[in-house]
């Protein structure tokens, strides 16, 4: 008896949603790898980006992959949030049918409540 894979009975399995980075979420990221470069050095910055970007496809790929806490903790239904890779920021974002929504990156020890207070879901 053969073994059939999930992906090859239902190929739309593989397809990714596109993953695309609110204003604010453009700006955590500019901000936080500007910090790297000057801060840090560009290399530390590069790798925070691509720690990004891998997160994200991620997250393009599975979007149910993420943690509903603060989807609880602030009455926003569906907001998800996975770690940056190993630096410590956090991508929240919400799936919507056809892409995948990233609201904010934000640094762990930030006022996560407080920073996503303006959440307009």
């Amino acid at each position: 008896m053969r073994c059939v894979s999930a992906s090859r009975q239902r190929p739309e399995l593989l397809a990714a949603k596109p993953v695309q980075f609110r204003e604010l979420a453009t700006f955590d990221l500019e901000s936080a790898s500007g910090y790297f470069a000057t801060e840090v050095d560009v290399a530390t910055a590069i790798r925070f980006v691509d720690a990004v970007e891998a997160a994200a496809r991620r997250i393009g790929r599975n979007p149910r992959l993420g943690s509903l806490r603060f989807a609880y903790e602030l009455g926003v239904p569906d907001l998800r949030v996975v770690p940056a890779g190993r630096f410590p920021y956090l991508l929240f974002y919400l799936e919507r049918e056809t892409s995948v929504h990233v609201w904010r990156l934000l640094h762990t020890s930030r006022d996560i409540p407080a920073s996503l207070q303006e959440l307009d879901a």
